[in-house]
């Protein structure tokens, strides 16, 4: 009777501890973010995913040109190395297609290893968005 007693004070005690550590574990790490995506209106809804505009569809390997092929020879080049001339380059392609064209663009540019110019990037996702109506 005893023994049983020490045994149920030992674990008691056990789950005090083990409270009291996972209490100040979780008050010291820092709260993780749940990003949520909205949903996408024009998605048609009969895939499991949709990929008409994401940017990440992972599921498409397929390089698809937009008239652009000139722009593979920045392939490997980092974003903030571009100089202005070299930026209008892309922003000509940009505002020559469809507003419905520029996620698909993107994704193309992404696939080929070519960086978007940093001066263009603000353009870019405003269309995007205009587009998604957000």
């Amino acid at each position: 009777m005893q023994l049983t007693l020490y045994v149920l004070v030992a674990l008691l005690l056990l789950g005090i501890v083990a409270a009291t550590l996972g209490w100040l574990r979780n008050r010291h790490l820092p709260a993780e973010e749940t990003v949520v995506n909205p949903v996408d209106m024009e998605c048609c809804g009969q895939h499991e995913v949709c990929e008409k505009e994401s940017l990440l569809a992972a599921l498409s390997k397929q390089i698809e040109y937009y008239n652009d092929e000139e722009l593979d020879r920045f392939r490997g080049r980092a974003s903030d190395t571009f100089s202005p001339d070299e930026t209008d380059e892309f922003r000509d392609v940009l505002y020559t297609m469809r507003s419905d064209e520029v996620a698909g663009w993107v994704r193309s540019l992404q696939l080929r290893g070519v960086e978007m110019p940093d001066g263009l990037k603000d353009e870019v996702v405003m269309i995007i968005n205009e587009r998604r109506g957000r």
